[in-house]
Formats: C-alpha cells, sequence, structure tokens
C-alpha cells in the first residue's frame, strides 16, 4: 500500500473520532439542558424523578458544569 493512501486513512479515521466526540458532547450537553428544563417544570422532586426516568434522562446531567438553563435558539 502506498504511503499517501495509508496517511489518507488514517485522517479519515481522526476525522470521523472528533465528529463521534463532538456528537457525544452536544448530545450530553442537549441532555443536561432537557434535564434542567423537567427539573424546572416539575411539582417537586418525587415528580421529577419519575418525569425524568421516563424521558431516559439522568437527573446528575443537569448539574454538568456550564451548562445553560435555557436551550439555545
Amino acid at each position: 500500500m502506498p504511503t499517501a493512501r495509508h496517511i489518507t486513512l488514517v485522517h479519515e479515521q481522526s476525522e470521523f473520532a472528533e465528529s463521534r466526540a463532538a456528537e457525544k458532547a452536544e448530545t450530553a450537553r442537549q441532555s443536561a439542558i432537557a434535564a434542567r428544563t423537567v427539573a424546572s417544570h416539575s411539582e417537586n422532586a418525587e415528580d421529577c424523578v419519575s418525569l425524568l426516568a421516563m424521558l431516559g434522562l439522568d437527573a446528575l446531567a443537569g448539574k454538568l458544569a456550564g451548562v445553560s438553563a435555557t436551550p439555545e435558539h
């Protein structure tokens, strides 16, 4: 296999890994915003836990540092 071809494949794999990492970070950010939104609309702690469970969200997700409480438009 020529060297140029090998370098191209490594570069493409690196770009793919970067894209997956960015997607994972964005999903975590959106989950944190969703968890905070649910918490702000819940009537009490039990209601919040129940709603988060129904939506498949983690209660700790909303505690991520640097996450805005309001979704971006």
